[in-house]
C-alpha cells in the first residue's frame, strides 16, 4: 500500500480545528483542495458524501463519493473512495500537543492493482494539495 502524509501544528484547541474541518459546507471559505458537492450530506459513519478535489489550484475538480468509515469527534475522520481496482483512504487526525495547540495529520492510503497505474501520475500533485489544505486550515483556524 502506498501512502502520502502531511502534518502541521495549529495554534488552536482540537475542538475548534474539528469544527472547521467537519463543516464541509464552509470549506469554500478556506479550502482550495477539497470541495463539498452536497451540503445536505454530513459526515456520518456508514454514509456516503459527495465531494470533489482539485490537486492543483487551477485544475478541474474531480468528483467522488466516498464512504465515511469513522467519525470520532475531535480525534479522527476517515473515508474511503474506491473504484474497481483502486481505493483511496483519507484519514484526518487531530492530536493535542499543548495548551490550545493541535497537530493536524492528513494521510492518504492507496491500494488496489490500479494504484500502480494511477499513483505515479497523481502522487506529487496529491501530496501538494494535502499540504496546501493543511496550511489553509491552519491559517483559517488561527484567524478565527
Amino acid at each position: 500500500m502506498a501512502s502520502l502524509y502531511t502534518e502541521i501544528d495549529i495554534n488552536a484547541p482540537k475542538q475548534r480545528v474539528w469544527q472547521v474541518l467537519c463543516q464541509k459546507d464552509r470549506w469554500k471559505y478556506w479550502n482550495t483542495f477539497l470541495f463539498d458537492c452536497d451540503s445536505k450530506l454530513s459526515f456520518q459513519q456508514g454514509q456516503e458524501v459527495s465531494l470533489s478535489l482539485r490537486r492543483l489550484p487551477h485544475d478541474e475538480e474531480t468528483e467522488f463519493d466516498p464512504l465515511v468509515m469513522q467519525v470520532q469527534p475531535e480525534v479522527c475522520l476517515k473515508w474511503v473512495s474506491s473504484i474497481r481496482g483502486f481505493s483511496n483512504e483519507y484519514v484526518f487526525e487531530l492530536q493535542e500537543i499543548g495548551f490550545r495547540r493541535t497537530k493536524y495529520v492528513h494521510k492518504s492510503n492507496f491500494s488496489g492493482i490500479l494504484s500502480r497505474v494511477f499513483l505515479p501520475f497523481i502522487r506529487a500533485d496529491e501530496h501538494r494539495g494535502m499540504q496546501r489544505m493543511a496550511r489553509e486550515l491552519k491559517r483559517y483556524v488561527e484567524d478565527l
